[in-house]
């Protein structure tokens, strides 16, 4: 069966991946098109800028930790937000991730809508600095490469307390040799 890398789904780095941007990445893939390529953003690459640095606006609304997260290599000076909204209500500036079933409460946020509407429907939302992009077939390639997993996400995953330890809580939930690969070394040369 091929793995099918739609909106909602996991890419995790495999340890064959040697791009340094994607080194035991989690990518939370945000829209994927046939036509128009992939869109991901990097959910364990927290930095030390804190939201209010860039968006005051809407520090009060950040999921712990309240930095930026290094969303992926592509367009660095812009920002991306996710969102996790109770109920069955579409906010305004919020827009559900099309295809994701078991995130069916996650969508992208406008930056640009005002926070205090929007206050009351946010349950978590993060913001992510850059993105994670492919073109028409490039992913579809790398995973038949053996660069990444293809793996379904847990609710827990996209706002995790603890995000730079995700890869390996992600690998270590499968089955079989892929849960074993999260005690894979950083170096595998120095073992």
């Amino acid at each position: 069966m091929e793995p099918d890398p739609s909106a909602g789904r996991l890419l995790v780095a495999t340890p064959l991946l040697g791009d340094p941007n994607f080194k035991r990445a989690v990518v939370l893939v945000v829209e994927h098109e046939d036509t128009e390529g992939t869109l991901g953003v990097v959910l364990n690459r927290p930095t030390k800028i804190p939201v209010g640095q860039v968006l005051e606006q809407w520090t009060e609304l950040i999921t712990d930790p309240s930095v930026l997260f290094r969303g992926g290599p592509v367009a660095q000076n812009s920002a991306l937000a996710l969102a996790m909204v109770p109920g069955k209500e579409e906010p305004l500036g919020w827009r559900a991730l099309d295809g994701a079933p078991a995130l069916a409460r996650l969508g992208l946020l406008d930056l640009d809508a005002p926070p205090r509407l929007l206050a009351p429907a946010i349950q978590s939302l993060r913001v992510y600095a850059g993105y994670a992009g492919w073109s028409p077939g490039q992913l579809e390639a790398e995973i038949d490469e053996g660069a990444w997993f293809v793996l379904p996400a847990e609710p827990g995953d996209i706002f995790a307390a603890d995000p730079e330890h995700l890869w390996r809580a992600v690998l270590q939930r499968q089955e079989g040799d892929m849960a074993f690969l999260a005690t894979y070394p950083e170096d595998p040369g120095l073992n």
